[in-house]
């Protein structure tokens, strides 16, 4: 279309310049308004409808930002503690240490680490140490205690949490946010929550509901493993159906919709954990993950972590030819070698498969998994571990489906009226369309 629209110009002009228009016909100038105009009427509504598609429109602001909009107004004269790390950081990479340790009115007192630490680097248990540019403590919560104590909470009247998170059930920072309002409630402290995006979006739930009787660390309310809400609408959440009862806050973003995965976002991605590196393996993660505790590498210590799977006892062009027999959408199998150089099977050759996301949007990667547990069950009895899953699973009734050799879609099928009972309550915490 603009290729005409030059050339036309080009004509217009050069019949202008030797003086041979007729009346008959239109001027350069009138030709090119003519069909810019065309142009752009079938172009933009095109373009708008992609961006509405993509969501690529409107750059998102996360509570950070907005707060930052604000300048900390509901923060002054509060003396505060921030729970972050290295994902807390605004739309300019600022982080919301250095923000509030400079916001007027404010007193930053302390600081406060979820797993991995404050740079999101350790894959162990963290000591707390100190901040060496402002003499604040960075008081650990992931090294001898898992919640914030009397001695660290000493002179704070105001928590701040802004910490990205992965948007499933076993991912530990939403541990820490509950525990933490939990403490904040017990003392009378405000707690404010920073909305940031979930990178799997806000509409997708799935996978078993966790059981009331294995609460731990990494399942710490009774949730789907992919619950389909945002950081702020979780916090909400648990305020009232955990009855915490915090003076609880939430930040909202501007422009974020539920639909949105986060490179839909405009906003730069973080990996908000050492394996957690990028976008695809956070779209995997929800189902690959549960299988590490059956005995099989989901690709922690090589270059791919939660983009592949296998061990030195698979076979990954027939578990990969198995899996696409199934024709489960929006992914493609390859077989994938790796020799992973931390972890499970350190060093070890492991013949695997590597998922190809080809339509994220229609990826359910716990369905996947269980599909992937029926496989490895059937192929390898004697390696393979179904019972162990339960840790992450978090559901009784699922496992022992998969122990005797349930279709995967009966044990799906088992998920639907406990997923239908959380929809209708995690509905009542939108803060988004």
């Amino acid at each position: 279309m603009f290729q005409h629209i030059i050339l036309e110009y080009r004509r217009g002009l050069g019949s202008e310049m030797r003086g041979k228009r007729s009346r008959g016909q239109w001027s350069a100038a009138a030709r090119l308004m003519t069909l810019l105009f065309a142009g752009l009427a079938a172009v933009l509504p095109a373009a708008a409808a992609k961006r509405a598609r993509t969501g690529r429109g409107v750059r998102t602001q996360t509570g950070l930002d907005v707060l930052e909009a604000q300048k900390f107004a509901p923060l002054r004269g509060k003396h505060v503690g921030v729970i972050t790390n290295h994902t807390g950081v605004d739309a300019q990479g600022r982080s919301v240490i250095e923000l509030l340790a400079k916001a007027p009115g404010v007193r930053l007192v302390a600081i406060f680490s979820p797993e991995h630490g404050i740079a999101g680097r350790a894959d162990a248990k963290i000591a707390s140490t100190m901040d060496p540019a402002r003499g604040l403590p960075v008081y650990s919560l992931y090294g001898e205690t898992l919640r914030p104590t009397d001695e660290m909470l000493r002179g704070i009247d105001t928590l701040v949490f802004d910490i990205q998170d992965a948007g499933v059930r076993f991912y530990t920072y939403t541990t820490t946010m509950m525990y933490c309002m939990e403490e904040a409630a017990r003392r009378g402290i405000a707690f404010y929550v920073l909305d940031r995006p979930n990178p799997l979006g806000g509409e997708v739930v799935e996978g078993p509901m966790l059981d009331k009787d294995k609460l731990s660390f990494t399942g710490h309310f009774p949730l789907p493993v992919r619950y389909g809400l945002t950081i702020g609408e979780l916090a909400q959440l648990f305020n009232a159906e955990n009855k915490i009862g915090c003076d609880l806050q939430v930040i909202a973003m501007r422009n974020w919709r539920r639909g949105a995965y986060y490179d839909q976002t405009g906003l730069r991605w973080i990996p908000p954990s050492p394996n957690l590196r990028t976008l695809k393996g956070a779209v995997l993660y929800p189902g690959l993950e549960i299988l590490q505790n059956a005995n099989v590498s989901v690709g922690r210590g090589t270059e791919a972590p939660f983009e592949q799977f296998g061990a030195p006892w698979t076979d990954g062009e027939k578990v990969a030819a198995e899996l696409n027999a199934k024709r489960l959408a929006g992914v493609h199998f390859a077989s994938a070698q790796f020799v992973p150089a931390s972890g499970l099977f350190m060093g070890q050759k492991c013949s695997g498969v590597a998922p190809r996301v080809t339509d994220r949007a229609a990826v359910r990667s716990v369905e996947m998994a269980i599909e992937i547990v029926t496989v490895l069950r059937r192929l390898y009895p004697r390696e393979f571990a179904p019972a162990r899953t339960v840790l992450l699973l978090g559901n009784e009734a699922t496992v022992r489906m998969l122990e005797r050799g349930a279709a995967p879609e009966e044990i799906v099928r088992n998920w639907a009226a406990d997923l239908a009972v959380f929809e209708s309550m995690r509905r009542k915490y939108f803060l988004y369309k």
